[in-house]
Order: structure tokens, then sequence, then C-alpha cells
């Protein structure tokens, strides 16, 4: 399957990567396979052959019109022994607030397309992060890679999969268990 890029789409398939509609209506059904292309094709107003014709599939059409902030907070100022706190605890309000992260995280498992984005907005996001507080600059790509496996595994369990002990462990506790984990990839010395 070709790369998805919506900037080199015509005028009418970026049209369609920038209706809210198709995010929303998405997000809110959790599952991009049970969606029929006729009804995404009517929440953005256009026909459905277009979904196929600019994006290959609807996953790839999530994945294109999906924009994630991952809003991570400035740590500069923070004492270095709470990173892992504040991340863990920041990812927690985002997963339980963020229907379209979810539903990117539930294409980007079972599409190409849906897990190139997921990897592309945790290395443009988490990446900086980790580079600015890591002891090595240059293991920070590979710092920030072992933070989302953090991060996404437990996202996956908690709000994908919905695994019962993940589901119901306070977050007080998720936060207990992660943190440490986390602050240990971005700060330590080494392994």
């Amino acid at each position: 399957m070709p790369e998805i890029r919506p900037m080199a789409l015509s005028p009418a398939g970026r049209t369609l990567a920038r209706r809210p509609a198709t995010v929303a209506r998405t997000a809110r059904c959790g599952r991009v396979r049970a969606m029929a292309r006729r009804t995404i094709a009517r929440d953005a107003n256009i026909d459905p052959s277009m979904v196929m014709r600019y994006y290959g599939n609807k996953e790839g059409l999530f994945a294109a019109a999906s924009v994630i902030d991952l809003r991570v907070p400035e740590l500069g100022a923070l004492p270095g022994k709470h990173i892992g706190v504040v991340l863990v605890a920041h990812f927690l309000d985002r997963w339980e607030q963020d229907d379209v992260l979810t539903g990117l995280l539930r294409v980007g498992v079972t599409n190409d397309a849906g897990a190139e984005r997921m990897r592309a907005v945790f290395a443009e996001q988490l990446g900086p992060i980790a580079a600015g507080v890591c002891p090595v600059p240059a293991e920070a790509p590979r710092r920030a890679a072992l933070v989302a496996s953090q991060i996404l595994g437990m996202a996956l369990a908690r709000y994908v999969l919905r695994v019962a002990p993940a589901v119901s462990m306070p977050r007080d506790e998720v936060i207990a268990w992660l943190a440490p984990t986390v602050q240990r990839y971005l700060t330590a010395e080494q392994p």
C-alpha cells in the first residue's frame, strides 16, 4: 500500500481528511472496521468512492485525518525525580479524555497507515522530551521508544483491550507502578 501523505492529495482528498466529522464519528465508534464506508462518507458529506480513491481504506483515512497533540508538559523546571510521575499522570489524562487518541491506537494495531501515524506522533512529540532529560542525548530516541512501550502498552491494556485488572486498577496505583520505570528509562545513567 502506498504511503499516505494528505498534503500530496488533490484538494478533494485534503478536504476529506480535514473533515472533523470523519475523525469524530470514527473515534466514537471505536472500531474503524465496524463502520460502513458510506457512513463515513455521509458524515464527511462526500461520495463514498472518495474514501477508497484517496486513502485506500477507512483506516487510512482515519490515520490521515487524525491530528494528535499529546500536549506533553514542559519538564524543564520540574525536579528530575518527578518526571516519571508527571508523564504517566499526563498520559492517563490524555487517554481518558481523547477518543481520537484511543481510536488511533486501535487503528495502529491493525493498519500500516495507523501504525505509522502513531509512531510519528510519539517520535515527534516524546523524542524531544527524552532528549531534554536523558543523560546521554544520543540515546534519546531509544529511551523515548522505551517510554512509549510503557505508555502504549498500558493504554492498549486499559483502554482498548480492556484487560480487567488494568481497567480496575486505581489511577494512583497505575502511576505508582509505571512512573519509576518511565523515570528510569529517561534519567538513568545506564540500564
